[in-house]
């Protein structure tokens, strides 16, 4: 990573999901209860598609901010020499500006192009206000627009730190002309690999819930029942489930028990369907 750092007086590539089904070989589902209702699997994959996309851009935006104004990571980046990273501080806060160029690969493995645009206030009683925005910004080949708040606690009542997002993130696909709108509340507190030095070890608890509108017309909610975890090693979400809404049909997507692996599983109305996610 190249790090400029600037003080003045003032101031998933995802190129493909399969969409298969355990029990049936059918791509809709229809609800017993309701004929009328179908239950897309294809609307389904671009959304569970978003929350991978989301999920790996925030978390650049949340390395990016923790290595930087909190000097954390400071052994071994998260970013390698093709990000030029720019701090700029003024005693109040500052600005955080993430140049990925047109290409570059991160040491998780993750492909970015573009960049991001943090600001942050200055921390008063333990908590410090963030925006950031995307700009031109791409993850594994989907593009990410637009940003949100974060509320920043240096230490929650465990000790450990936590974001809070609200925020709306516009996802595009290379192989859809749909595209998908995610806003919502994300809380993810960081709770090991704290202080160590190096962003290999560390592990994120999500919770929250938030909506995905496709351009389609399809909306999805998800909320978390079970704490999402992220090990920042690992291109997914290692274990977790989420309560998914659509069209009036309630399902749950897990993400597994604890293996870094590529699969999550879809159940609805008694039946099993297995995301590949890559």
């Amino acid at each position: 990573m190249k790090r400029i750092q600037k003080t003045i007086a003032l101031s998933l590539v995802i190129s493909m999901f399969a969409f298969t089904a355990c029990n049936t070989d059918d791509d809709t589902v229809v609800n017993d209860n309701d004929p009328q209702v179908d239950f897309s699997a294809d609307n389904a994959t671009i959304a569970a598609r978003t929350d991978i996309a989301v999920e790996g851009s925030f978390n650049i935006v949340e390395n990016a901010y923790a290595e930087e104004a909190e000097g954390r990571s400071a052994e071994n980046s998260l970013f390698t020499n093709c990000a030029i990273v720019t701090l700029v501080t003024d005693g109040n806060g500052g600005t955080i500006t993430v140049d990925f160029g047109e290409g570059c690969t991160l040491n998780n493995g993750a492909e970015v192009s573009g960049q991001i645009l943090i600001e942050f206030s200055p921390i008063i009683e333990g908590e410090r206000n963030l925006t950031y925005t995307y700009e031109n910004f791409t993850y594994n080949g989907n593009g990410v627009t637009g940003g949100g708040t974060i509320l920043r606690e240096i230490a929650n009542t465990d000790g450990n730190p936590q974001s809070t997002w609200n925020g709306s993130i516009v996802v595009t696909f290379p192989d859809t002309e749909v595209t998908a709108t995610r806003n919502g509340l994300r809380i993810a507190e960081w709770v090991e690999g704290v202080g160590s030095g190096t962003w290999e070890d560390n592990v994120y608890h999500i919770e929250g819930n938030w909506t995905t509108t496709l351009s389609n017309g399809f909306e999805r909610t998800g909320e978390v029942t079970e704490t999402l975890v992220r090990e920042l090693d690992c291109p997914f979400l290692v274990s977790g489930e989420l309560s998914i809404t659509q069209q009036s049909l309630t399902g749950a997507l897990n993400f597994g028990a604890g293996e870094c692996d590529n699969i999550a599983i879809f159940t609805f109305n008694g039946v099993d369907y297995t995301i590949i996610l890559q």
